[in-house]
C-alpha cells in the first residue's frame, strides 16, 4: 500500500487518483464480503486461506513485473487493486474466523491483540523499509518484496496440522438463505449491530485519512519517499504500542467499553492534530497518537464481536465486519481524495478527524451495555 499510493501519485500527480485506486480495491469487498462470509462458514478456513494467499502473491508479482517492464499505468493499478479487493473479501473474514479455531474463546482477546501486535510491527518496519526502497531502487522492488512475503505465510499454513473437524463443512444452506439468516441474526443482536454500524462510519470516513499521506508528504511537508515512509511508520509505532498494551492483560466488560471510547477519541485528536501540523516532526507525533487510538478501537471492536457472536454465524458476522471495516472505504477514500484535490489535504484530514470524534460521542450515548456471554465474561 505504501508503494501503491506513492506510485499512483507519481504517475498522475493527482490526489483524486490516489483515492480512485483505493476506491477500486474497496468496491469488491463491499459487494462480495457478505457472501464470502457464508462461504467461510461452509468450507475449510485453512484451505481457503491457502488459496487466497497464493492468489495475492501472484497479483503482487504481476504488478512488480509490469513496473519493472515500465508497462504500468494508473488504469492497470486500478484493475489490480480490484483484484486484490476481490480476494481480500474472502481472505479477511476467513483469517479472522480462523483465529478462534486456532486458540479457542478463552484466549481470544489476547490472540487478537497479539495478531494486532504482529501486524503493526510490520507497519512500523514496512513503511520505513518501503520508503528507503522507493527512494533507492523504486516501486518494483517494493512489490517484489511484497510477493516474497507471502511465501512465509504459505509455508506456515501448509505446516499446520489441524483436526479433521476443522475441514468439515459447517452448514449446507443455500447461499442466499445463509446470507439472509446471518444478516437477520446480526441485526437482531443490538450490541453486534451497534458495533458494526459504528465501525462502518469510522472505517469509511475516519480511517481513510491514510490515503492523504502521499499528498501530505509532497505538498504539505515537502519531503520525499523516506518522509512518506516515516509518516506511515509513526502511525505504526503508535499502533504497535497500543496492541502490546492490549495483549499484556485481560480486560473486564467495562474496560472493553472504555477502550472503545479511549481509542476513538485518541484517534480523532491525532488526525485533527495532523491536519493542523505544518512541520514533519509534529505530524509524526500526531500520527503516533492516531495509530495508538486506531488499534485500541479496532482491536477492541474485533474482540467484542468475536466474543458476542454465536459460532454458527462467525464467518458471516466477520464477512459483515469486513464490509464495515474495509468495504465502506470507497466512499471515504473518494470523498477525502476529492476534498484534498479541491481544498487541500489538511482540510480533508480535518473532516476525517471530526467524523471520528462525532462517532465517539455517538458511542458514548448508544453503547451503554454490551451483553457479553457468561463464558466469555469469565475470560475477559
Amino acid at each position: 500500500s505504501v508503494a501503491q499510493g506513492w506510485l499512483v501519485y507519481r504517475l498522475s500527480g493527482s490526489a483524486f487518483a490516489v483515492g480512485l485506486v483505493a476506491f477500486s480495491g474497496y468496491v469488491p469487498i463491499l459487494c462480495c464480503a457478505p457472501a464470502a462470509g457464508v462461504l467461510v462458514d461452509r468450507v475449510s478456513r485453512h484451505r481457503l486461506l491457502i488459496a487466497t494467499q497464493t492468489i495475492l502473491m501472484l497479483l503482487a508479482l504481476a504488478v512488480a513485473t509490469l513496473i519493472a517492464a515500465r508497462q504500468i499505468s494508473v488504469q492497470l493499478l486500478m484493475v489490480f487493486a480490484a483484484g486484490v479487493g476481490l480476494v481480500s473479501a474472502f481472505d479477511v473474514p476467513a483469517r479472522q474466523a480462523f483465529i478462534v479455531q486456532m486458540v479457542g474463546p478463552e484466549d481470544l482477546p489476547s490472540a487478537i491483540a497479539l495478531n494486532s501486535s504482529i501486524f503493526n510491527a510490520a507497519r512500523v518496519i514496512g513503511p520505513a523499509v518501503a520508503g528507503s526502497l522507493l527512494g533507492a531502487v523504486g516501486e518494483a522492488a517494493c512489490y517484489f518484496c511484497n510477493a516474497a512475503s507471502y511465501v512465509a505465510v504459505l509455508v506456515a499454513l501448509l505446516r499446520m496440522r489441524l483436526p479433521a473437524a476443522a475441514h468439515a463443512p459447517r452448514h449446507t444452506a443455500p447461499l442466499a438463505s445463509g446470507l439472509r439468516s446471518g444478516v437477520r441474526y446480526v441485526w437482531g443482536e443490538p450490541p453486534l449491530r451497534n458495533l458494526l454500524l459504528l465501525l462502518g462510519i469510522v472505517g469509511g470516513f475516519g480511517l481513510q485519512y491514510q490515503v492523504l499521506m502521499p499528498v501530505f508528504a509532497r505538498k504539505v511537508f515537502v519531503t520525499d519517499a523516506r518522509g512518506y515512509g516515516l509518516l506511515l511508520a509513526a502511525a505504526g509505532v503508535g499502533s504497535l504500542a497500543s496492541a502490546l498494551r492490549l495483549a499484556s492483560r485481560r480486560y473486564s466488560r467495562e474496560e472493553h467499553r472504555r477502550n472503545l471510547l479511549i481509542g476513538l477519541t485518541a484517534f480523532g485528536i491525532g488526525v485533527l492534530g495532523l491536519a493542523a501540523s505544518r512541520q514533519l516532526a509534529a505530524a509524526l507525533v500526531c500520527q503516533a497518537l492516531a495509530g495508538f487510538g486506531m488499534i485500541r478501537y479496532t482491536a477492541t471492536t474485533n474482540t467484542l464481536l468475536q466474543l458476542l457472536v454465536d459460532d454458527r454465524y462467525r464467518g458471516r458476522m466477520m464477512g459483515l465486519h469486513t464490509v464495515m471495516f474495509i468495504g465502506t472505504a470507497p466512499a471515504g477514500s473518494l470523498l477525502l481524495g476529492a476534498l484534498a484535490e479541491r481544498m487541500g489535504a489538511p482540510t480533508a484530514a480535518l473532516v476525517s478527524g471530526a467524523v471520528t470524534l462525532a462517532a465517539a460521542v455517538w458511542l458514548g450515548l448508544r453503547l451503554r451495555r454490551l451483553r457479553v456471554p457468561a463464558a466469555a465474561r469469565a475470560t475477559t
